[in-house]
């Protein structure tokens, strides 16, 4: 099949800036040095470009997770041009359409199935996607957002001011305008990119599956350090409309740090969660499969997997009876009746649960 056109815009912008920032940045540093103030300001930007991406264009726009004041939005919107990766509307319409035909060839305009560099930065230099769609009919909802469509319409001049006018004054105010838009500006950019592009491409190469094998997105807690919390994408794209991505405390999730500041500080609200059972529930069926797969060549396989199977189910039901005796037990606490009865019984539930999880997991390491 003949390739689709090539983008010249995107060509020569990843192109330029890549070399400039392998070759002008370390040249100037070595001719004339970078002094602290352009350090702090390179981390500074690329925290706030990549954030304004991965809070403000990911979970807040595109999977409507949470609920942000203005002031926040307004913020995301200037650093989702210091990002430079296109309007808030037109990124979130490619990422839902991503979602719902996620590792389709024809149809996801990332997919990871055509390979690292595609889903990586390829598919941005052909115009592979020119005959999907062009009116947003999947962004509706963000239409009606007037900072939405105000960054949309002046998209290119707030990418200029955001990406040379904010390095220059910096610089300026440092006295140093090169040294500071060749690191805040130049080098900050190219890092952020190929940074935010590893959720397309590394992410759903580089980990594991613990939640789903239905698609191509990994668990990876090395990755989430260079995407702002996003490399846990295995769980990401079972359960989208979570406002995390790091589910425990010790995941490193800065963006879910960051909402979760603004809620405490009344910037955020709504700030949507999955159940907790239904997490443990599709981790429990993934681990299931996995066994299974695992000693499909054992003599004894169908004893074994009898086996298996009952710990499976004794254990998906002792979830759903814990699980939904918290529910009532925070009722009652709401309602201010019969607790001390509902607090033992969940008590007691949560033991079982512990021991059929000791069980599960003994059993499974065991093949």
């Amino acid at each position: 099949m003949k390739k689709p056109p090539l983008i010249w815009t995107n060509i020569t912008l990843f192109a330029t800036t890549f070399l400039g920032a392998v070759i002008l940045v370390p040249w100037y540093g070595i001719t004339y040095g970078y002094g602290i103030t352009e350090w702090v300001a390179f981390v500074g930007l690329a925290f706030a470009s990549g954030l304004s991406i991965t809070a403000g264009y990911h979970r807040l726009w595109s999977h409507r997770t949470y609920k942000a004041h203005w002031s926040m939005r307004f913020l995301f919107a200037l650093g989702g041009a210091l990002a430079l990766q296109n309007s808030a509307l037109h990124w979130s319409s490619d990422h839902r359409v991503h979602h719902k035909h996620v590792d389709n060839n024809d149809r996801d305009p990332y997919s990871a199935n055509m390979g690292f560099w595609y889903s990586h930065i390829g598919w941005m230099l052909r115009e592979y996607q020119a005959q999907r769609y062009h009116d947003y009919k999947n962004v509706r909802d963000l239409q009606n957002e007037k900072i939405v469509m105000w960054q949309h319409k002046y998209y290119l001049p707030l990418l200029i001011i955001m990406n040379i006018g904010l390095p220059m004054f910096l610089g300026w105010l440092n006295g140093d305008v090169w040294a500071m838009l060749l690191m805040a500006g130049l080098l900050r950019l190219v890092v952020v990119h190929h940074c935010t592009f590893f959720i397309n491409s590394l992410a759903h190469i580089w980990g594991k599956q613990p939640y789903t094998d239905k698609n191509t997105a990994r668990d990876n807690g090395i990755l989430a350090l260079f995407t702002y919390g996003e490399g846990y994408h295995n769980f990401h794209h079972i359960f989208e409309n979570d406002y995390r991505n790091g589910i425990r405390w010790w995941h490193y999730d800065p963006t879910k740090w960051l909402i979760n500041a603004m809620a405490w500080t009344g910037l955020a609200s709504q700030r949507r969660v999955t159940p907790q059972e239904r997490i443990e529930s599709a981790k429990l069926q993934m681990q299931l499969k996995q066994t299974q797969h695992k000693i499909q060549q054992r003599a004894d396989y169908e004893e074994v997997l009898e086996k298996l199977h009952h710990e499976y189910e004794l254990l998906k039901t002792h979830i759903g009876e814990y699980y939904q005796a918290k529910k009532e037990l925070i009722e009652a606490r709401r309602k201010q009746i019969c607790i001390q009865q509902l607090m033992t019984r969940v008590e007691q539930l949560q033991q079982d649960l512990l021991m059929r999880k000791k069980n599960w997991k003994l059993l499974t390491a065991n093949y």
